[in-house]
């Protein structure tokens, strides 16, 4: 049976589909409420179940026969219109939906312009209940999603094209989704004690884990291209500054804190410049060195960008990448130069014959990139197949003119590879290096003279491509274990990844480019900072196939490398929501731990503020400071200093001190009575309680139970909440910079990732800090999959940040591929400034 549509407001649209909007906006609702439809439907159903459980325990319970008829009148509404709950909720979540763009309100509340006393009426308690239940759980999802609906109000407010939604507005906010409950639930015909128990199972069965699905949502929304690069970081005071102040992040104050799972972290800074802000950077970064700065040297020119890509072959040359590709290649022409100039320096200092026949060979080797457009190739010092061909030349006896290159084009390039990228990988013994993209670059050259002659070589911008790519592959490399799956898979990509960067020059600076993006997850599979316990088999089991099916299909599309992608990601995103189920229980648990160790504490200054004026004999003291310090210590951690209870027992306190240490008066019954009760609550055995309580409520010794068997008894008994307590060592004074470190630390959001170095070779483990106690210093650390690895005072923290054994992982350096792709340019910088300021020298030789 299908419901009926509820009625709505003729301005209002009911669907998606009659709503005036945009096709974008249309199809990524239509889409949106497709992928949320499902979850919503199976938790209404659950919640229907639960609801009638709830209705029949109500009607066993009733206290009265009127109250009973009045549940099964319930009861019998509910099994009536039960499967109309579902459509309706579903239509009315569709018209929140589609009244994205009709005019907001400013809340539940209409405004008016005047109110006409008049018409002031008095509301039933039952409705006013139904109101403040209804708040009651918006406010509660409200406060634990708090970022996610901040992030929802922003994607919502693009949607619309208006500002940002509030909480109270939202659409899939929690204030608006027990709105259509309400509206949805006239449909069962309940009165109005049983719509409150409906609500509250609403708020156990579908808003359970509201934060988490809200998280789903705006991942899906920024795969559909809403605000993709949207995160959302708690503002505290003085963060910047704390950040911008410490010592390793000198020179980067936008570095913050990377907080996300799997490496999922900002992009870098190199990933997003424009060719413009590129080209600045560079000319920075090489100062005289690029040509046309005014400095005293030139570097070998790069050849234009029409000769590194063939005549129609517009799809490998797209123009906003032009400029920032023709500034790497500069930087690898000075790079060659440099190289070039330290092998002349080495030969000529061996011989000064072999020095000038080495000064020949140069020549020859660097006199292509200076004339022709095969330069790129000529001056790879033999990565390109015209460099060794080049020098050939050069070598000739009789001054015989080397022969021209024939360059290939770049079509006839991924032919090649297109052909090696069906063929398996040889096999290779344990001792044996894996295949380097250098190594592939020669078998594809050795592939192509075969066919197109011994004279065929790269074009330059194909071999800077080649080039870009071995040196990223070495840097992510050094940062995978080497006998770890992904050492393997790395290899297995690189024909795709060469072929994307070949069609796609932007693939160095477009930081989600698929083939980036997966090449990034199978590094980070296998990273160096991932420790034993967080190797998932079964991610490696998804990767494995990823890539096979890469290799197997991908022909220039790059969707493929997005539907690899996306079978990973959800892969990883499900392992996410379990690492954060697991990181909260073991939150929980580090909060009750902390919650009674402040206890503790303030038992213990409770009893020495009670003996500061007269202190009772040694022995009642050790009875003070153990028995008695376990019944305040439980008191306030169930009732809080603010309760009666905690004034009692502190009264309490007081008069087991006055009567402990004045001789005047007697034993005092009514003390000892409320001293047994109390240590019996805490889990004393009688006959122990009550021999405690004997001694702490006279001065003189009690006769019944001797000293010696009450003090053994107390030493087998375990303390409240010492099963697990840890000796903490006395704090020692920090040196400035412990005390620079700990104050940073105490900036520091939770969940903020660490690296720590594991051993004497600089191998470094990451860890999660999910949580530190600001009163205590108690920090909890867990693993990729939510796990307690260990927990660490902030001032131990501290002093291994001081000594560099431990460090802030910060967002433009949280994925592998962009710390990879940064260390390429950073050796690039290193090569291109030492060739600056060697100039003088190499001229001068």
């Amino acid at each position: 049976m299908t419901a009926p549509r509820p009625p709505s407001p003729a301005a209002a649209p009911t669907t998606i589909a009659s709503a005036a909007l945009p096709l974008r906006v249309r199809r990524v609702l239509q889409n949106l409420f497709d992928h949320v439809s499902t979850d919503f439907i199976t938790a209404l159903n659950a919640m229907l179940v639960e609801f009638e459980q709830q209705l029949f325990k109500q009607a066993d319970q009733a206290r009265s026969n009127h109250l009973q008829a009045q549940v099964f009148v319930d009861l019998r509404a509910l099994q009536k219109h039960r499967t109309e709950l579902a459509p309706h909720y579903m239509f009315g979540l569709e018209a929140e939906l589609a009244a994205i763009r009709a005019p907001r309100a400013s809340g539940d509340t209409p405004s008016v312009a005047r109110l006409d006393y008049q018409t002031l009426t008095l509301v039933e308690d039952a409705v006013m209940d139904q109101e403040i239940v209804l708040r009651e759980v918006a406010r509660r999802h409200e406060q634990r999603g708090n970022a996610q609906i901040l992030m929802l109000g922003q994607r919502f407010g693009v949607l619309a094209g208006q500002p940002a939604y509030e909480a109270e507005t939202l659409p899939l906010g929690p204030n608006r989704l027990c709105h259509v409950l309400k509206e949805a639930a006239a449909c069962l015909d309940l009165s109005l004690d049983a719509q409150l128990v409906l609500y509250r199972t609403f708020d156990q069965k579908v808003m359970l884990n509201y934060s988490e699905w809200a998280n789903t949502v705006n991942q899906f929304l920024s795969r559909e291209g809403i605000l993709p690069g949207l995160v959302y970081t708690p503002r505290r005071v003085r963060v910047q500054d704390a950040i911008r102040r410490h010592p390793r992040d000198e020179g980067d104050g936008a570095a913050r804190p990377m907080t996300g799972w799997n490496g999922q972290g900002t992009t870098s800074h190199w990933a997003t410049l424009t060719p413009e802000q590129l080209q600045a950077v560079a000319g920075a970064m090489l100062g005289s060195s690029l040509p046309g700065t005014g400095g005293g040297s030139t570097p070998p020119p790069v050849p234009p960008r029409e000769a590194a890509t063939p005549a129609g072959d517009t799809a490998t040359a797209p123009d906003n990448s032009a400029g920032s590709f023709e500034v790497l290649q500069k930087l690898l022409a000075i790079r060659r130069g440099g190289l070039q100039a330290d092998a002349q320096a080495l030969a000529g200092t061996a011989s000064g014959g072999l020095g000038a026949l080495a000064q020949g060979g140069g020549g020859g080797a660097t006199g292509p990139a200076s004339g022709g457009p095969g330069g790129g190739g000529s001056g790879s010092g033999g990565s390109g197949g015209s460099a060794g061909h080049g020098a050939a030349g050069g070598a000739h006896a009789g001054g015989h003119a080397a022969a021209a290159p024939r360059l290939l084009p770049t079509p006839d390039v991924l032919t090649a590879l297109q052909a090696m990228q069906a063929a398996p990988l040889p096999a290779r013994t344990p001792d044996q290096p894996r295949r380097t993209v250098q190594d592939l670059q020669q078998t594809m050259l050795a592939a192509a003279r075969a066919q197109h002659g011994p004279h065929a070589a790269l074009a330059s911008a194909d071999s800077d491509t080649f080039e870009l790519l071995d040196l990223l592959y070495n840097e992510i490399e050094r940062e995978v274990q080497h006998d770890a799956p992904a050492a393997d898979m790395l290899v297995r990509l690189q024909v795709p990844v060469v072929q994307a960067a070949l069609r796609d020059r932007n693939f160095f600076l477009r930081a989600q480019h698929p083939a980036r993006d997966l090449l990034n997850t199978v590094a980070e599979s296998g990273a160096t900072w991932l420790g034993e316990d967080d190797v998932d088999p079964h991610l490696v089991q998804k990767l494995h196939k990823a890539v096979e099916t890469v290799v197997e299909t991908y022909e220039g599309d790059e969707t493929v490398f997005e539907d690899a992608q996306r079978d990973v990601q959800q892969h990883l995103q499900a392992a996410v929501r379990k690492a954060e189920l697991a990181e909260r229980r073991q939150v929980e648990a580090a909060r009750g731990k902390d919650r009674l160790e402040i206890a503790k504490q303030r038992a213990a200054e409770t009893i020495e503020s009670a003996m500061a004026e007269a202190k009772p004999q040694k022995f009642v003291q050790a009875l003070l400071s153990q028995a008695w310090a376990d019944v305040l210590t439980l008191t306030q951690l169930r009732n809080g200093e603010s309760s009666g209870e905690w004034a009692d027992q502190l009264q309490t306190t007081l008069e087991i001190v006055a009567a402990t240490t004045t001789t005047a008066q007697g034993a005092n019954p009514d003390l000892a009575g409320k001293v047994e009760k109390s240590l019996v609550q805490v889990g004393y055995h009688e006959d122990e309680a009550a021999a405690i309580a004997r001694r702490l409520s006279s001065v003189e010794e009690d006769e019944t139970t001797s000293r010696t068997e009450l003090t053994a008894r107390l030493k087998a008994r375990a303390r409240l909440g010492g099963q697990n307590e840890v000796k903490k060592k006395p704090a020692q004074p920090r040196t400035p910079q412990e005390q620079e470190c700990y104050d940073y630390l105490r900036t520091l959001p939770f969940g903020t990732w660490f690296e720590f170095t594991r051993n004497q070779q600089g191998d470094v483990q990451r860890q999660r800090l999910s949580w530190f106690s600001p009163v205590t210093g108690n920090a909890l650390f867990v693993n990729q999959r939510g796990q307690r690895v260990g927990e660490h005072s902030l001032d131990t923290l501290a002093h291994l940040m001081a000594k560099g054994q431990a460090q802030v992982v910060t967002e433009d350096r949280g994925r592998l591929i962009d710390r990879a792709w940064n260390a390429t340019l950073n050796a690039l910088r290193s090569l291109t400034g030492r060739r600056s300021d060697a100039e003088p020298a190499g001229d001068a030789a």
